[in-house]
């Protein structure tokens, strides 16, 4: 027996639809790991495409397929492939997707060495129109900034605070064509770096010690953390375009700070 394709029949209102598609969708993946290779975690996705004004419904069904045939790998290398899979099967002119998820990765403390895991909020998004490629990778790192002004003027120490760092970027081609790759875990350290000191997922009282020493001989703003990022990213020639986000988590105001710098380098002739 034949079913009707009730999607394929005509909309009540002729008006075309931007994004439609699933969202919310917790689906296991796997992504690059630099040091070992592969990592297994589990992200939320959201797939969609736009919708011509003639068409009733998209196949959300098809939106899953697709998704099934690249749970083993999906990265930004990938997602192009994928996009032009939604934008085939579902006869769009658009496609976009957004997968968000945990990384995790092992990590010591500055003196006793002790390990434990630490987890990082990244992001992987892709957009397609027409011939037009669009990748994003993103990450939130976790930091400490301790504030100049409170060291400062303060008789007894400075205040400080956690933080995120948060890092997107787009890549540059190389001489073949193909864009070039940023390890998750660089733009961590960048980030790390561009702070009074990083986060620990486990201290014992000598590392306690010298995280606490190590803010407070590194002072920093949230305008200062932007600009140190900013800095370390201007000079990577594999990356074309970057936004970088501080937002400190206040311990002595009733609110939190924030800067943002967004940057596209000039193209190389």
């Amino acid at each position: 027996m034949s079913l009707e394709d009730v999607q394929k029949s005509s909309a009540n209102h002729e008006i075309s639809i931007d994004h439609v598609g699933v969202t919310n969708l917790s689906y296991p993946i796997v992504v690059l790991d630099q040091k070992d290779e592969k990592q297994h975690t589990v992200a939320n996705i959201s797939m969609s495409v736009d919708l011509p004004h003639q068409f009733k419904g998209t196949h959300m069904s098809r939106f899953i397929e697709i998704l099934n045939k690249h749970r083993g790998e999906i990265t930004l290398k990938n997602l192009p492939e994928i996009l032009n899979e939604l934008k085939s099967t579902l006869e769009a002119e658009k496609a976009k997707i957004e997968v968000s998820f945990p990384y995790f990765l092992e990590k010591a403390a500055p003196v006793s060495k002790a390990c434990a895991l630490m987890d990082y909020q990244c992001t992987f998004t892709g957009e397609a129109n027409g011939s037009f490629c669009d990748l994003v990778l993103g990450v939130a790192v976790p930091v400490t900034s301790l504030c100049p002004c409170s060291k400062a003027i303060s008789d007894k120490g400075a205040h400080n605070q956690r933080g995120y760092i948060t890092i997107e970027i787009r890549t540059t081609l190389n001489e073949k064509g193909k864009r070039h790759f940023v390890w998750i875990e660089e733009l961590i350290d960048v980030a790390e770096k561009s702070a009074s000191a990083p986060v620990y997922p486990f201290l014992k009282r000598d590392d306690e010690r010298y995280v606490t020493n190590q803010a407070y001989d590194n002072p920093v703003f949230v305008e200062d953390m932007v600009r140190n990022v900013a800095a370390m990213l201007k000079l990577d020639n594999r990356v074309a375009w970057f936004k970088v986000r501080a937002e400190n988590h206040e311990s002595i105001h009733n609110h939190n700070a924030f800067a943002i710098i967004e940057q596209t380098k000039p193209s190389k002739v």
